[in-house]
């Protein structure tokens, strides 16, 4: 896992730039200049620890700065008969596009995202990965082209900072970040999950390489499908075990996490390691027994991290710092401060159980969904985007809106914001799906590729820490979604996963009462900062004129008795970044 960043004309401040990505690669900085291009990479030597698989990589005519892993490079050097003088990943791409030009990425099995720049033809080549697993953003303006792992990179490379991008400022109200290609700052962009950019001397263009739109039905039974579910997940956890340092495992004690540490733990030849996070105070939110109950049954060497109101205040500019923008997924900072407790134990690697939920029908919501559609008897393919609309208009919260990971509906951001115009921001994500694939395929294209993934890439690299997702391997993912709902459905959500599960796993962590992961955040921010939220929100607006003062002090009122908490959340988030940044 590393930091990547690049420009097509020369500046003074690209060391400096390189060195805001230290904390994604502290193993070595490397830097690269051919005619007017730079190139920069900061390492976290994971395959391959030799000097020789130090980045920007060159070969022939190209040069690779690379962020990632590539589970099946080993498979693609057979199979493709490539002649790699590295036993290093990298080397895998730069072969592969010599053999195949920009049609090589659906071979590749992995995490990534990458720049590969062909002298020959001074052409840039950038790519990310199916789910948005490493981020990608580009500045492209008068001629300049800069790309980076992190804007703080493209910040310290430009000659002014942007103006705000309040389209993303909306979008972040409504999904806790912004979506689609919008960073909060003008011009600065993010390259969508499953697109590649090219770029020449005459073009400029980005296209998608990989969609989950388009996927067919088939027939099979239940054993059919749970003995392929299986041989995948196992498949998927062994190679992520691909490394050259040691793996651990996060684990809550829910199913995802339990399961995966489980698979690791029964096909590895050592004992493993598993990490957990609780609270001191409010510990009705913690999990912690479940997960000692899990390290017991696997017998793992299980390490335990309880973190205070302390550890979470102090960590939540460190948090926006790592971001870059407001980012309103509270979760963010137990991340943050569980990577960081891993990182000192000498950890590099480990495995995580993101992507389950919305694979395996795991949320209420799509089950609360599934019987209204039921109870339409709707039978045909209908336009779910105007269903959305309409049921986000109405304010209805048993419908569309709450799967698409909604804060502020449409009629809120109404009653928040001075002059705002509702906005149907589903209206791009319409197939011909029918709704308990939709509900799986919009997740895919908001909650997880704009708002997990974030989460788990920054927070973890904060503390040089590379996180894998067996759940997220897309030969899993496409096989799940091929499945009929008849299959799918059974009697209880994440029915196919918990029929396996069972294998591996106690009953009572396989039939536990699904508890979504949620911490005390909203106590904790009260009793440090009482009044001082609403003052500083209030503050913002004063330079903005945006909010409507009163929905604001409702929304405050509102969250100390721990309702409209998300909501109070990502207006003080963005209200701290605002003071920071403008």
């Amino acid at each position: 896992m590393c930091g990547i960043i690049g420009t097509n004309f020369k500046t003074e401040n690209f060391t400096k730039a390189i060195e805001l990505l230290e904390h994604r690669g502290p193993d070595n900085l490397g830097f690269y200049e051919f005619e007017n291009n730079q190139f920069g990479h900061t390492r976290l030597s994971i395959i391959d620890l030799d000097n020789e698989a130090n980045q920007p990589m060159v070969f022939d005519d190209i040069v690779i700065t690379f962020n990632g892993e590539i589970y099946n490079y080993k498979e693609l050097i057979k199979n493709e008969n490539l002649n790699c003088k590295t036993k290093s990943d990298t080397e895998v791409l730069i072969r592969l596009y010599q053999k195949y030009g920009k049609d090589f990425l659906n071979k590749i099995n992995g995490m990534f995202s990458f720049c590969i720049y062909d002298k020959k033809r001074d052409s840039f080549f950038c790519a990310r990965d199916r789910f948005g697993k490493k981020p990608f953003y580009y500045y492209f303006k008068n001629g300049k082209f800069i790309y980076a792992s992190e804007i703080k990179s493209i910040l310290k490379l430009l000659e002014s900072k942007p103006s705000m991008n309040n389209t993303a400022f909306h979008e972040y109200l409504s999904f806790m970040t912004p979506v689609n290609e919008n960073t909060f700052y003008q011009d600065i962009k993010k390259l969508p999950a499953g697109n590649f950019l090219y770029k020449d001397l005459k073009e400029f263009y980005i296209d998608k390489y990989y969609d989950l739109n388009n996927i067919e039905n088939r027939d099979c039974s239940e054993k059919e499908a749970l003995e392929k579910i299986e041989e995948l997940l196992i498949s998927s956890v062994n190679s992520r075990l691909v490394s050259d340092v040691e793996v651990a495992t996060l684990l809550s004690g829910g199913i995802d996490s339990s399961l995966t540490s489980a698979l690791y733990a029964k096909y590895s030849n050592k004992r493993i390691n598993t990490f957990c996070i609780g609270y001191d105070e409010h510990t009705h939110y913690s999990e912690t027994s479940y997960a000692k109950i899990v390290a017991k049954h696997i017998n793992s060497n299980h390490h335990e991290l309880i973190i205070n109101r302390k550890d979470f205040i102090s960590s939540i500019e460190d948090m926006i710092y790592h971001v870059d923008e407001p980012f309103a997924d509270s979760a963010s900072i137990p991340t943050f401060l569980l990577s960081k407790y891993i990182n000192k134990n000498g950890i590099k690697v480990a495995l995580s159980g993101e992507g389950s939920d919305e694979s395996f029908l795991g949320y209420d919501n799509y089950f609360k969904m599934l019987k209204y559609y039921e109870s339409k008897a709707i039978d045909k393919p209908f336009d779910l985007t105007k269903e959305w609309e309409y049921n986000n208009r109405a304010f209805n919260k048993k419908h569309i809106y709450q799967t698409c990971g909604e804060t502020f509906t449409e009629r809120q951001k109404e009653k928040l914001l001075n002059n705002y115009t509702s906005f149907n921001y589903i209206k791009n994500y319409n197939c011909n799906y029918p709704p308990y694939k939709w509900l799986t395929y919009i997740d895919f294209k908001i909650w997880i590729a704009e708002v997990l993934m974030t989460k788990v890439d920054r927070m973890s690299m904060a503390h040089s820490l590379e996180l894998r997702a067996p759940f997220l391997d897309y030969r899993l993912v496409n096989y799940l979604l091929s499945l009929g709902e008849d299959i799918k459905k059974g009697n209880t959500n994440k029915y196919l996963l918990k029929k396996i599960a069972m294998k591996y796993l106690p009953y009572e962590i396989v039939h536990r009462q699904k508890k979504g992961f949620s911490f005390p955040f909203i106590e904790w921010l009260h009793e440090e900062y009482k009044d001082e939220i609403l003052i500083t929100i209030l503050e913002v607006n004063k330079k903005l004129n945006i909010f409507n003062k009163d929905f604001v002090t409702f929304i405050y009122n509102e969250s100390k008795e721990t309702r409209f908490k998300q909501h109070l959340w990502s207006l003080y988030i963005f209200a701290r970044w605002f003071n920071k940044n403008y």
